[in-house]
């Protein structure tokens, strides 16, 4: 299995859509997520796609990347592998002693 990410992609673009954008190339994608944002549940305008054959997720990326999906110009490329453990970013507040 190989995982696409799908990038540009319109905001309105639910997973099948994007399972049909794909199929429509000619390219069938066993799974697809769009990433949402936590808070607000609204699409951070990328997701990632699933092809279980590695020659046909490659011509699938030099076949698609750049075709258009509700007017605009979709980024596919392999996506890089998960990072272990979490997003973090979280605020660390100091003491009242470590502040200046």
């Amino acid at each position: 299995m190989v995982r696409l990410y799908v990038g540009n992609l319109p905001f309105r673009a639910m997973e099948e859509d994007i399972l049909a954008w794909f199929a429509e190339a000619g390219y069938q994608a066993e799974q697809a997520t769009v990433v949402r944002d936590r808070t607000s549940g609204e699409s951070r305008g990328f997701g990632f796609a699933e092809i279980a054959d590695r020659a046909l997720a490659e011509e699938a990326i030099n076949t698609c990347n750049g075709r258009e999906m509700m007017g605009r110009a979709l980024v596919i490329n392999e996506a890089r592998p998960r990072t272990e453990g979490g997003g973090g970013g979280g605020y660390r507040g100091r003491r009242e002693s470590e502040r200046w």
